[in-house]
């Protein structure tokens, strides 16, 4: 069951958010009975990209097993 507070990873895209699959969010209001959700959603520099409903039917919690790939730093000369 998905909490409050917890991070989630979308399963699917969500087009008219401007969202894609493998997105990172955090819960931030489970409805009754547990269907649907608000979720927030994040881009790199913190600013917020949506906050949408959310079937849990979308989405996964984020697990230990999960990791955020980003690129190496580049040396400019």
């Amino acid at each position: 069951m998905i909490k409050e507070h917890q991070r989630v990873i979308l399963t699917n895209d969500l087009a008219p958010e401007g969202l894609k699959a493998g997105d990172v969010g955090t819960v931030t209001h489970v409805h009754r009975g547990s269907e649907a959700l608000e979720a927030e959603f994040l881009t790199l520099q913190g600013e917020t990209a949506a906050i949408t409903t959310v079937d849990v039917s979308s989405i996964r919690p984020v697990t230990l097993l999960d990791n955020i790939l980003l690129p190496s730093k580049t040396t400019v000369m």
